[in-house]
Parts: C-alpha cells; structure tokens; sequence
C-alpha cells in the first residue's frame, strides 16, 4: 500500500535507491543520472565536501551559505561550493552525545544588522543544556562579534547529552521560535516551570512577547509557546497559511508532523505512537482531550530532523510540499500539503545517506546537509 501511495514499485524504489548510491560516491562530472519521482525529475550533485558532521544551515542575500559543524565550528560555503576555514569568534560547545554547535539562522534584517542566531548545546554549573546565542557576522563574513546570549534553556541537567532539539525559525510577527528537546528526561517535557521539550516564543533581544500564552501564571515560563514535545528537531513557517510547522523524533516509532497551536500541549509523554525501543508501547492512548493530536505520522518511522518548505521556482511540481530530512530510513521525504493538511507522501534517494538539514536556496534548488564525519552538501538540480 505504501508502494502505491509513494508512486513506486519496490523494484523502482530500489534502483532509485541503487542510483542514489552511486551518485553520492561519483565524482562531480559523473553526477549525471536523472531521478524520476512523481512530480520532478532531478539529478543529484555533490555541491560542497570536506565538512564535518554538519547540523544546520542558512543562506545570506548574496547567496553564499552558513553552515554548523556539531563538533564547534561554523564555515561559509561560497556560491561555487568552495567550503572556507572555520570562522572566528564562535562560542565553545558542549560537544558530547548529540550536543555541539547545532542550528544557525539569519535576522529577517540581515542585510542592515548582519546578525545570526546559533543554537548550541553548553556546559554551565549543574550539567548541560540548550542555549541560544546571537552575533554579527564580520563585513569579510569570516568571523562573528558581539556574542551576546539570549536564552538558557534551564534548568541544566546532569546526566545526559541527548534531545537538545535547536531549530530557530522567524515569524512573521517578527518574534523568534527555538525548540527544546526534554533531554531524554520524559517529564521535563510535560512541566511548565522548565523550558525542556517546548517551543519557545521570544522578541529578537530575548525578552518575552506580552501575548504569549503563559505570561503572569505562577510557576509557569513565560518563554513557553507549545509544550509536550520529545525531540523538536524541524520547525519552520508555512508560507501560505503562516503557521509554524515542527517535526518531532520519536522513539521506536511516533515521528510526527505538528502544527504549532499558541499554548497547546502536544503530549509527550502522556500520548504516543511509538513504543520503547525493547518493545512495549509507551502509552496505551494516541490522542487523549486536550492534547493536541500530529497532523502527520510517518509509518514506517524515518527519524526526522530538519524541514523546509519549497517555494521555489526551479520544481514547479513541488511547490506547496514541505521536504523532512530524515536520518533513518535516510534520505528525504516529499510531503504534499493543502493548507495545514498533509494530503500525501513521498520516500525519495532511500538509503542514500543520512540527511540532517533540507534548505530551499535562492535559486529554487534543493539543499541537503548529510549527516557524517565526511560530510558534504548535496543539491538536487532539474534535470
């Protein structure tokens, strides 16, 4: 059935996969083999190699890009994919588990400001958490200054360096969103005088909205906009409705799409899809009253990470789709939407590599960021 509505038999789905492979070892020059999936035909390109486990990524107006290497370093890769020395001036990382310098993203004001926003993992007194800096990045885009913190995730946990979560995203209003993950601390998710396993709502200096949800509640964090999540690893806007979208990591199982809804509990712990990865189920309840219910459910689970939305010029068929990075099953996944609906799914370059951050650039091509000590960036041109 999932052959059917993926528009693939088996058999294309392994020689695409069989391709895909194929093209990730060639060189440049050989990288010529076209893709079919349902609505594009495209050819993969190895854009930019030499990086190193690389996280997250945002383009600048004039359309070079920056990207995060988890181990602490942050390169600008040139619009001819030449990847440049590390960039001076970026804050110390807590590097263990899957912590490390993690997301990066541009002021909606960039091109006046020059200010970046970086989400890391940090070691402070008591343990580790997620912290989310700001900086301007220098006139020769080759170092950052004025490293300000923002936000600390508190409170810092002890044990552990898993589920930072860490995507930024700007709204509309202006107002920057960063996801938590719980730490792998399941209640932290569910409490809400801790800012673990939540979407956060704050002005670009870090202070908080006045309309955000839990502002002047006793106990509460003022900074929380949506809580009861696991391991927030996409976030990004809708451009046609102006919703924020988040993927979320399950455990074995229970990868989900959320919309986020001002003050909603999604649930985690209390409700799930997935189940332990030694079997049972961990809730006996996938939805329950008052918590809000995933628009979306991957089955079989693909471990999500970063997403975007596509509205670019260089696929018309793809326009209105949101691409999820997937680390396992790796590879990309094409959902179709309608407003804030997910009408359909697509599983494209399957077990070609595990894929961290999908980035739509300026030219309307396809960005990937492959999760890997011998990292690389790939672009999906029309082909």
């Amino acid at each position: 059935m999932r052959a059917a509505r993926d528009g693939a038999t088996s058999c294309g789905m392994f020689r695409r996969t069989l391709i895909a492979l194929m093209l990730l070892a060639a060189p440049a020059a050989a990288q010529d083999a076209p893709v079919v999936s349902e609505r594009a035909t495209f050819r993969v390109v190895k854009f930019a190699q030499g990086l190193e486990i690389p996280w997250g990524g945002a383009f600048l107006p004039d359309g070079s890009m920056l990207v995060t290497e988890r181990p602490g370093r942050l390169r600008r890769i040139g619009t001819d994919g030449r990847v440049s020395a590390p960039l001076g001036g970026v804050p110390q990382v807590e590097g263990g588990g899957q912590g490390g310098l993690l997301d990066v993203a541009i002021a909606p004001d960039f091109a006046r400001t020059r200010e970046i926003f970086l989400c890391q993992s940090a070691a402070v007194e008591g343990g580790a958490l997620t912290r989310l800096v700001s900086a301007r990045l220098s006139p020769a885009g080759d170092a950052l200054t004025g490293l300000r913190r923002v936000l600390d995730a508190t409170p810092a946990q002890a044990s552990g360096r898993n589920h930072y979560g860490c995507r930024i995203a700007f709204g509309r209003d202006g107002h920057l969103y960063l996801s938590t993950g719980e730490r792998n601390e399941r209640a932290r998710a569910q409490r809400l005088d801790d800012l673990a396993g939540k979407v956060i709502r704050l002005t670009r200096d870090g202070r908080v909205p006045a309309d955000n949800p839990f502002v002047g509640q006793q106990g509460v964090r003022p900074e929380i906009w949506s809580y009861g999540h696991r391991h927030p690893q996409g976030l990004a806007f809708n451009p046609w409705t102006g919703s924020l979208w988040e993927a979320e990591f399950g455990p074995r199982g229970g990868d989900e799409i959320n919309v986020v809804r001002r003050g909603a509990n999604f649930g985690w712990p209390v409700v799930s899809h997935g189940r332990e990865y030694w079997g049972p189920r961990i809730s006996r309840d996938v939805s329950a009253p008052n918590i809000e219910d995933p628009i979306h459910v991957f089955a079989p689970p693909i471990s999500p990470s970063g997403i975007a939305f596509y509205d670019g010029a260089a696929f018309p068929g793809w326009q209105r789709s949101l691409f999820v990075a997937a680390l396992n099953t790796p590879g990309l996944v094409r959902l179709t939407t309608d407003g804030d609906r997910v009408v359909g799914e697509e599983r494209l370059l399957t077990g070609l590599a595990r894929m961290r951050s999908v980035l739509v650039g300026p030219d309307g091509r396809v960005y990937l960021l492959v999760d890997s000590p011998d990292g690389v960036v790939l672009r999906l041109d029309p082909a």
